[in-house]
């Protein structure tokens, strides 16, 4: 088909927002899902996203409308899954901006439109939930339209749950978004995405932008210098259909065979073999922000943890793990995410998808020390140095709207969190705050805080802006003499004394009483900063006796003290145990 009727476009939201949902309707008002096989949440296949009611992987599908074809990705809407947007982005003409009429603009729909701004997409805007009959619906049209400089009659309204308006917007996306440009003569794809299937190996989602791909052609992967043979091609319909061919502007997958995911990564350039081109864009990896040890609550799954991990890593390339090791806990994996529900989806599938049960390290992020032999980043809390030149940890700038009447509680988060360099500005009856905030804050609680002050009303959208030199300090619990590796934290310095008598006082809570006595300590600095005694079990050996004298007592006293005694000896050495459900417990918010 001529590029002149195809048609690429991406829609892009606020968290449940109505992506998926008005995704359905336009798959119902081009047929290409019959009614009898559509569902809910069409294009969201993982169970984690249905029972979310998020999308968590982009999706994309081929639709056929009034002789067009019309290529539709459906992306996440949380901030922690930007780099998938920015992939999709890059590989389309342009986006339909969703608006829910009730909510408004929220703060990651400023962070998208500014995305799609910079990648030079056409911009369509649309609200949808009109059938809940908002309050201020005119309100949120006229903001949305000032947003996006137009006047409010060319704001779609649309209704995902009735379908009003979808063959408006379909009409709109045919008519307002640009057709592909020609291509050069070179032939080159941008994956956008990928899949692993058992016997067609790693499956790349592409867009190409010039030339075309055909079957049994060989491929090159200009990042990763690796070569293959095309196993199949086809269109997302939205199932894989094979076709013969794949040619400029259209959006795709290509079956590669390989079986090693290493070799393929998204935001890379795919060329012919025998006509090698340059590299579409710059490719850039996803970069992991959190890192947090799982380790198997039975340590015999040990091996089923790192299949599962695998697995897990061949359709999301930005999971990142390497192995890892406790005293403790036994053997694991060290994990890095894009963010804190990045790595709470990853924990979900190992319990749902794989039957795993895993036991978590506090989640930390990466810092850089400088030391005497020079600067180093620091992943694993266990691993940052007692004596240090300089510490820096990344810095996030945040955006947070929500309602005027509830910007003095959002402010307030200031005494519990480290938000410096306030900016507001008026977006109607609401409030936009920018701030800046460590990482470190940022995945210790702050959204459900921020969601507890401001009663659900406000949203937030964040953005790595760097790193700051900073005052910290390594946490470090030890139990009967024993550093308790998954419970090391890094603090701000003016935050650990505090921290170490909470944490050493829930543990004496948690902790089971032994036949000897548990010493809970808490250490900084190389001083211990804060204690706790759990006292042995007192068992009294001379409650059958009665009356008489009292020597005999005297002896089974003396011999029950020699026997706490030995106990006492052989706990010293003796790494004490804890339960795998008490550090869980341990390491809840």
């Amino acid at each position: 088909m001529d590029t002149k009727n195809i048609r690429n476009f991406v829609i892009i939201a606020h968290i449940d927002h109505g992506k998926s949902t008005l995704a359905d309707r336009l798959l119902e008002a081009t047929e290409t899902v019959s009614e009898r096989q559509l569902q809910p949440q069409y294009l969201d296949q993982l169970e984690s996203e249905r029972e979310r009611g998020i999308t968590i992987k982009m999706a994309p599908v081929r639709m056929i409308y009034q002789d067009y074809i019309l290529n539709l990705i459906d992306t996440p809407g949380h901030s922690d899954f930007s780099y998938e947007v920015s992939r999709a982005l890059a590989a389309v003409e342009g986006a339909v901006l969703l608006v829910d009429a009730a909510q408004g603009i929220q703060a990651q729909t400023l962070a998208n439109f500014e995305a799609a701004k910079k990648a030079g997409l056409k911009i369509i805007g649309a609200v949808t939930k009109i059938d809940l009959k908002p309050a201020h619906l005119e309100d949120t049209i006229d903001t949305l339209a000032d947003l996006l400089e137009v006047d409010a009659s060319e704001i779609i309204k649309v209704s995902g749950k009735t379908g009003e308006g979808v063959e408006e917007l379909l009409s709109h996306i045919i008519k307002d978004i640009p057709a592909p440009q020609a291509g050069s003569e070179d032939n080159q794809a941008l994956i956008f995405d990928s899949y692993y299937d058992e016997h067609k190996g790693v499956i790349a989602f592409v867009r190409v932008f010039s030339g075309r791909f055909d079957p049994s052609k060989t491929i090159q992967f200009v990042a990763t210098n690796s070569s293959t043979k095309i196993k199949e091609l086809g269109y997302f319909q939205p199932k894989y259909t094979p076709s013969k061919q794949l040619a400029n502007g259209e959006i795709g997958y290509i079956a590669t065979g390989i079986k090693d995911p290493n070799q393929i990564k998204i935001g890379d350039t795919i060329t012919l073999k025998e006509k090698p081109a340059t590299a579409l864009a710059d490719y850039q990896e996803p970069q992991p922000v959190v890192f947090v040890s799982f380790y198997p609550q039975d340590n015999n799954d040990f091996d089923n943890l790192k299949q599962a991990l695998a697995k897990l890593q061949l359709n999301d390339s930005s999971l990142v793990f390497e192995p890892d090791s406790s005293e403790l806990l036994g053997r694991g994996f060290q994990s890095g995410f894009l963010g804190q529900l990045h790595f709470e989806i990853i924990a979900e599938r190992l319990a749902k998808e794989f039957d795993l049960e895993t036991v978590q390290s506090f989640p930390s992020v990466q810092y850089r020390v400088k030391t005497r032999s020079g600067m180093e980043d620091i992943n694993s809390p266990k691993d940052f140095p007692d004596e240090y030149i300089e510490a820096q940890e990344p810095m996030v700038q945040l955006e947070i709207i929500a309602p005027s009447e509830y910007l003095g509680g959002v402010m307030s988060l200031a005494e519990v969190f480290r938000l410096s360099d306030f900016e507001t500005e008026n977006l109607g009856n609401r409030m936009l705050i920018k701030a800046k905030l460590p990482l470190a804050d940022l995945i210790s609680d702050f959204d459900d805080k921020l969601k507890s002050l401001s009663e659900g009303y406000a949203s937030l959208s964040y953005e790595l802006i760097g790193y700051q030199t900073n005052e910290l300090e390594k946490l470090e619990i030890l139990v009967a003499g024993f550093v308790v590796p998954g419970l090391t934290r890094i603090l701000p310095k003016d935050r650990v004394e505090r921290e170490a008598r909470v944490t050493v006082e829930k543990l004496k809570e948690l902790l089971p009483r032994q036949q000897f006595k548990q010493a809970l300590q808490a250490k900084a600095h190389g001083q211990i900063i804060a204690r706790e005694t759990i006292p042995a079990f007192r068992k009294d050996v001379t409650g059958y006796l009665y009356g008489g004298d009292r020597t005999r007592k005297m002896k089974l006293w003396k011999k029950q003290q020699k026997g706490k005694a030995r106990l006492q000896e052989r706990a010293d050495k003796t790494q004490v145990q804890i339960p795998a459900s008490i550090f869980k417990e341990l390491l809840k918010k």
